[in-house]
Formats: C-alpha cells, sequence, structure tokens
C-alpha cells in the first residue's frame, strides 16, 4: 500500500513536470526532475522532524556537513530512491497501470499529492517558525 502510495506521488509529479516542460520546451529528463523533487520534500519532511525534536527536547541541534548522523538518513534516502526508480525502471509500469485509472479518481489522487506537498512544505516552515520562538540561550 505504501509502496503504491509512493509511486502514485511519483507518478504526479511526473506527469506535472512532463506537462510544464512540454509546454515551455523542456523536455528531458523527466525521471530525473522527478526524483529531484521527490528527494527534496523527503529531505524537508528529515529536517522538519529534526526541528520538533529539537523543540521537543530542547536541545538545538547544531548539525554540520562533518557530522555522520546527517549523511545517514541522505545515503538511505538515496538508496531507497535508486531502488525505487533508476534501477529496474518499475516506476514505468505503474505510469501505464496509474494512467488507466478513471478521471475521477486520478483527480482525487492530484489532489491528495497536493494536499500531501502542500502539507510538507507547510510543516516545514511551520516548525523553522516554532524554533524561532524559543529562546535558545537559557537551555545551551
Amino acid at each position: 500500500m505504501i509502496k503504491k502510495a509512493y509511486y502514485y506521488l511519483f507518478y504526479k509529479i511526473y506527469k506535472s513536470i512532463e506537462y510544464t516542460s512540454e509546454e515551455f520546451g523542456g523536455a528531458f529528463l523527466t525521471d530525473f526532475k522527478t526524483g529531484l523533487v521527490i528527494g527534496a520534500l523527503e529531505i524537508w519532511l528529515l529536517f522538519s522532524i529534526g526541528n520538533y525534536y529539537s523543540i521537543i527536547t530542547k536541545k538545538n541541534a547544531e548539525l554540520s556537513l562533518t557530522m555522520p548522523i546527517v549523511y545517514i538518513p541522505l545515503v538511505i534516502l538515496l538508496i531507497l530512491n535508486y531502488f525505487s526508480f533508476i534501477h529496474n525502471d518499475i516506476w514505468k509500469e505503474y505510469n501505464r497501470k496509474f494512467d488507466q485509472l478513471p478521471k475521477k479518481k486520478n483527480i482525487i489522487g492530484t489532489w491528495i499529492v497536493v494536499g500531501v506537498i502542500v502539507f510538507i512544505i507547510a510543516n516545514l516552515i511551520y516548525s523553522f517558525y516554532l524554533m524561532s520562538q524559543i529562546d535558545w540561550s537559557l537551555y545551551r
């Protein structure tokens, strides 16, 4: 179920990028662009989780690129995305299946995907807002 939802998210983003790319004359590497968008959404979700963890524990997480804890989730996401989308091109089969869905189901699915994307972005913004409201000098 989660795997199918993940592929549907990829499908809707892919179709959106494909449509806009054709309109503006840049229809190339659509699957790569879609992977970047999904990767960005996943990273933003990880950032918001990290922010909420900092807020709950009252510990300011000063992460730097020299810390291995930063790389572990990123490597896991890269591996997950590689095996989900690039390695075996199974997403193409899912795209064909999703293209055959009734129009009404695809419209509902589009709104769900838009809702998920808006939720991830709003959640990230809100988590940064909450972090800005804390006086971190009290917790050092």
